[in-house]
């Protein structure tokens, strides 16, 4: 089942709500999800396959229409699509645009009215009324994928909607991310809550190495973040290093959980001139279709 939307609708957020920890990487800053992966909930009755997805856009350079080809690509082959709508938002072109889409799949169409903390029952009942008038729905769930209202209820909406298959993933996967993809998104989840404007869509973050020390029970994290301009390498190191450290230091306490180890993070910062208009280097860092 894929989750769509547009950017900041609460995708990732309501992914970590079912999953019951934090597997995606959320903030307040459109397009922080830049890869399609799947996320595994395994009950005694059925299996969920969750697809996270990018937030569907007006592309403004090469990463952005690898984002949305991602987020589009999502739809093939699905049993179900959950279209998640901000309630405390209007239903704008943007989400119409989206809502073509999902009228054009096969699958099951689930409207989530999400952020329902914010609005009151009047609010969100003008939010259902307006996605009805563009499709028909086969549920409606309203949830607050921040508080986890309505959270269990729209799991269960989804498993009665999927027909009867194998289980396709062992019951203790989660997701289908490799670890250093997991951890290189942890890394630039904290550069995004630091820093503003511009800079947050500039960074990319490879893991260059991860080694487990069995001896002293220690992850060895060799990561680069990569930037497009010297100025901006300047201010993610800060004065002095304090604000790498401080990406670092977060990071690590978030790595230390996941991974159940103490961590070691090493983190360096390059320049790479141009990046999110040069389709190889975002393919490199598994933006995208290229992942």
């Amino acid at each position: 089942m894929t989750l769509l939307g547009r950017p900041n609708a609460g995708k990732s957020t309501l992914l970590n709500a079912i999953m019951g920890k934090k597997i995606a990487i959320t903030s307040n800053t459109a397009q922080t999800t830049r890869h399609r992966f799947r996320a595994v909930l395994t009950r005694d009755s059925f299996q969920l396959v969750l697809v996270d997805t990018p937030g569907l856009h007006k592309p403004h350079d090469v990463l952005g229409e690898e984002l949305n080809a991602s987020a589009l690509q999502a739809l093939d082959g699905i049993d179900a699509v959950a279209f998640l709508l901000d309630a405390s938002q209007p239903l704008g072109a943007g989400d119409e645009w989206v809502l073509q889409h999902v009228k054009a799949s096969k699958a099951k169409k689930i409207l989530v009215i999400n952020k329902a903390d914010l609005c009151d029952k009047q609010t969100i009942d003008a939010q259902i009324d307006a996605a009805a008038e563009h499709l028909g729905w086969d549920a409606i769930c309203v949830v607050s994928a921040l508080d986890g209202q309505g959270v269990d209820a729209f799991v269960n909406v989804c498993a009665s909607l999927l027909p009867e298959g194998p289980q396709w993933f062992p019951a203790d996967m989660e997701t289908d991310q490799p670890i250093e993809v997991v951890v290189a998104e942890f890394i630039r989840e904290k550069i995004l809550r630091s820093f503003h404007d511009e800079i947050p869509h500039a960074i990319g973050v490879v893991v260059e190495e991860m080694e487990y020390d069995r001896k002293k029970k220690l992850d060895r994290i060799y990561a680069t973040i990569y930037v497009e301009r010297e100025s901006q390498k300047g201010m993610i190191i800060g004065r002095g290093g304090a604000a790498l450290k401080r990406v670092g230091t977060e990071a690590r306490q978030d790595l230390e959980q996941l991974l159940g180890s103490r961590v070691f993070l090493d983190l360096h910062v390059k320049v790479r001139k141009n990046w999110r208009r040069d389709l190889n280097q975002i393919r490199r860092f598994g933006y995208g279709e290229g992942m």
